[in-house]
């Protein structure tokens, strides 16, 4: 094997040693890099444009459902980020703060968002001053810095990624309801349409909730190694963020009223979880919905064949990418097709193309799955009817497989050591009554180090709060067994 060829392979194993598998995908299949300041990492064209596929797809919805989107400053006043003490004291250890402009020392010290609520709220402040100018609802793309002392893991933990941030203001708390369970079916829509990550949709527990927030909604992603991923959140706060930035407006009788706001996120973590969630010990795995190439055709020929491979196949690639598909024709003279193959296979191409002579005979193309290898032959004539049904057929073999392994992995217990047990065996989530003390997940917590991740939430949608699933009128708590009139999940996290 050629030096070339060895480089192309991946050497961990996603079963055995899934963090160092995970990074060795991400450099390989050329997504990331590590950059020279610890926890920051460099995004490659190629994994940009995973980002730009989630970002088309959200940015659309966001738009059809009156999203505008705006940009605000990266830096926040110190004095502004005061103004929500919950705010201050929830992100307080991960703010970076800068001090110094060129030479000079600044007046005010200037947070690196952590978030944006701080800085857009004052701006609403200013430009709500009617009902008729609710509802208000603005979203950014940009990054955010949260100084964690972590490992950086790309695309999970990072100091800087990026993501978006919804803000909106309402009239009434039921139209803000509505704006939460909205953007958080967007998401769970985005996971499971585009990525093929099946989620959980829930809440958090009140202890872990968004800072300065009555409420926050999250959709749950489970990796095939048993751990739970925060793939988007989505907040009502209430109006104690409009009380501490003065977001008033004249209702139609002229009195004035305190809005209700709302804001939602989805960062590059979601694009981490597919990546865990699809891959394989041969490289990154992609949806068809995502993959910036859905198709590659490699052309084989011998030297008497050559020009007739490969105007058969520039022909094949000419019909796809009249038809939509995003094709590339792999007809490089310095590379053999194996090693063609194990590059296209590292870089998570959905489908490929195998085209040599006798497929010219035959006036056939021969069709390879990337997730499984599953090989068929399917008529020229009929190439563009093919290929859009096979690559239908790979994502449901990939949400599939993601659904098996989550209907799988949700367990009761209902003692300490049941929870503690299920955890440590099997990974998954474990659900359980629970009486609502924090102290309860603590003691799961400090053995284990698994949470609570997600409560669920009966009805969701409309304009109210939706009712929590309730266990048993009879049911006691599975850390503590007191009474319980909650659900939890636990979980270990990433």
């Amino acid at each position: 094997m050629s030096e070339d060829a060895q480089d192309l392979g991946i050497t961990e194993s996603k079963s055995h040693k899934p963090g160092e598998w995970y990074a060795e995908v991400v450099q390989k299949a050329d997504l990331a890099d590590y950059a020279p300041m610890g926890g920051f990492i460099v995004t490659k064209p190629r994994g940009y444009a995973l980002w730009e596929g989630i970002q088309d797809a959200l940015d659309g919805w966001f738009k059809e459902t009156g999203v505008d989107n705006a940009y605000f400053p990266m830096f926040i006043p110190e004095s502004f980020l005061e103004r929500e003490k919950d705010i201050v004291e929830g992100f307080d250890p991960e703010v970076a703060w800068v001090t110094q402009g060129g030479h000079d020392e600044l007046e005010e010290r200037l947070a690196v968002r952590p978030t944006s609520e701080s800085i857009i709220a004052p701006f609403m402040a200013d430009w709500i001053r009617s009902h008729r100018d609710l509802p208000m609802r603005l979203n950014q793309w940009c990054s955010v810095v949260r100084w964690e002392a972590t490992e950086t893991k790309p695309f999970f933990r990072t100091k800087e990624f990026l993501w978006q941030e919804g803000h909106t203001a309402h009239a009434t708390d039921g139209e803000a309801w509505e704006e939460v369970w909205t953007r958080l079916d967007q998401y769970a829509r985005v996971l499971e349409e585009v990525l093929a990550v099946p989620v959980l949709r829930g809440k958090k527990p009140d202890h872990d909730k968004f800072p300065g927030a009555e409420t926050t909604t999250c959709v749950e992603a489970l990796m095939p190694d048993g751990k739970s991923v925060q793939s988007a959140t989505s907040h009502h706060l209430g109006q104690s963020f409009a009380e501490a930035f003065d977001i008033t407006f004249a209702d139609e009788d002229e009195d004035e009223q305190t809005a209700f706001t709302t804001s939602w996120g989805l960062s590059w973590r979601a694009l981490g979880a597919m990546i865990m969630t699809h891959s394989d010990d041969q490289g990154l795995v992609l949806p068809p919905t995502i993959a910036p190439t859905q198709v590659v055709i490699v052309p084989i020929w011998q030297a008497d064949t050559k020009d007739a491979v490969l105007d058969y196949s520039e022909g094949i690639a000419a019909d796809l990418e009249a038809a939509g598909f995003s094709v590339e024709l792999d007809d490089r003279d310095e590379r053999n097709p194996g090693f063609k193959f194990n590059e296209h296979e590292l870089n998570g191409v959905p489908l490929r193309l195998e085209i040599g002579p006798n497929e010219v005979d035959d006036e056939e193309v021969t069709l390879v799955h990337r997730p499984d290898s599953e090989q068929t032959v399917a008529d020229r004539d009929g190439i563009v009817d093919a290929v859009d049904a096979h690559l239908d057929e790979i994502f449901e073999k990939l949400y599939d497989a993601a659904a098996t392994n989550l209907d799988e992995n949700v367990r009761e217990a209902h003692s300490p050591e049941e929870i503690l047990g299920t955890i440590g065996r099997h990974g998954g989530y474990v659900k359980t009554p629970w009486c609502g003390d924090e102290a309860c997940e603590t003691v799961i917590k400090d053995e284990i180090a698994a949470e609570i991740v997600m409560q669920p939430v009966d009805e969701q949608g409309g304009d109210s709060a939706g009712e929590p699933v309730r266990p048993d009128a009879d049911a006691t708590c599975g850390v503590c067994d007191e009474p319980a009139d909650e659900i939890a999940y636990f979980a270990k996290s990433y």
